[in-house]
């Protein structure tokens, strides 16, 4: 892909790998600066994960510290030959820095850490082109969730909606109000609904297939909605570990109910939750995996009157990735890409680190 640069014109690559387990999201783009932003996605790709490293990434949560520095560099490794894999392939000559967010294995700030594995220096040396990585640990550091991070981009390239709304393994939430930028994790979704899909033998509930066939269990409705993470006041955020130490322990309770049920069940948890955070007009922009849940997009929007916007494929599939390449272009010109109103840091920053090839650092 023969691209002329141009002045005000940026290019940068995004690559995002999501709890879900999906694979790896990657995404070039142009990025102009006028009176605003406006993108221009050039090529896209989602790389499946094997099953190997399917099993490897779900269960690194649980691996002892040196095991887990091995996976560390073992994936850090894959992400730099995956990226490198897609710049020969998309014929990429023109391009400031990749931007990669990593996999997240533990996400604890109130513990005051957060890993996301993928960031090491040898990403810059195996792509041969300078990186912005490691985006989270910075605002933990500085008093901050680390998470969601995506509201930059949610108010800068997608202003027009009053609010941004994505579907992934969490579903988070950001909206303007009172000039304000307010954003958190709302409740986990994909990382519970595939998890449940697994007992059926199906990778995930196409279209929510499963889960319309199932019925109501009011007894699990009624603890789940009771968990105290939803009556928190934001910044908040989820991980892995808080879905296994409540959502998981809660499913244990209701192990010999039909998987239809459960599904039927959380799907609706998931709409009720959504839709209690929803402007009450507007127009809200859904996107990420579960936008292909059409009984959970359905089961959404009869719970509000803001109307539902879905985009066109490509920015349902590949907003997170958008996103990070605007938030490390961003970081690349030193500008603020992370906002205290959302995460608590002690203020407004610029997060991230950069690295270049041969291990020279920023």
């Amino acid at each position: 892909m023969t691209t002329q640069r141009e002045s005000n014109n940026y290019y940068m690559i995004g690559c995002m790998s999501g709890t879900s387990l999906d694979g790896i999201d990657l995404t070039y783009v142009k990025f102009t600066k006028k009176e605003t932003w406006n993108f221009q996605i050039l090529a896209s790709e989602t790389v499946d994960y094997s099953q190997i490293w399917k099993n490897n990434l779900s269960n690194s949560i649980e691996l002892a510290p040196a095991k887990l520095e091995k996976l560390n560099i073992k994936f850090t490794d894959y992400l730099g030959n995956t990226i490198s894999d897609f710049i020969t392939k998309e014929k990429i000559e023109v391009l400031e820095a990749v931007a990669s967010h990593g996999h997240t294995v533990f996400h604890q700030p109130q513990e005051g850490f957060t890993l996301q594995i993928g960031n090491l220096s040898r990403l810059a040396d195996r792509i041969g082109w300078p990186v912005v990585c490691d985006f989270r640990t910075q605002d933990v550091a500085m008093g901050g969730q680390g998470a969601p991070l995506v509201p930059v981009g949610d108010l800068m390239l997608f202003s027009e909606h009053q609010a941004c709304v994505n579907l992934g393994g969490f579903s988070n939430i950001s909206i303007l109000q009172n000039d304000l930028v307010l954003a958190y994790d709302i409740c986990a979704v994909n990382t519970v609904l595939n998890f449940l899909a697994h007992r059926l033998n199906l990778q995930y509930d196409t279209g929510g297939k499963a889960a319309a066939e199932g019925k109501m269990i009011s007894a699990l409705s009624n603890r789940l909605s009771q968990l105290d993470y939803y009556s928190k006041k934001p910044p908040k955020s989820l991980g892995m570990e808080w879905v296994q130490g409540h959502i998981f322990d809660i499913l244990k309770d209701f192990a010999n109910e039909d998987t239809k049920d459960l599904l039927y069940t959380y799907t609706q948890h998931i709409a009720q939750e959504i839709a209690r955070c929803l402007p009450e007009d507007g127009s809200v922009l859904i996107t990420g995996g579960g936008v292909f849940n059409s009984f959970l997009v359905k089961a959404i929007q009869e719970r509000t009157k803001a109307k539902i916007v879905i985009p066109h494929s490509e920015i349902v599939e590949f907003k997170e990735a958008l996103i990070f390449a605007f938030l490390g272009l961003l970081k690349w010109q030193g500008s603020v890409n992370c906002l205290a109103s959302v995460t608590g840091a002690e203020k407004d920053h610029a997060t991230g680190k950069i690295f270049f090839p041969n291990s020279r650092r920023d």
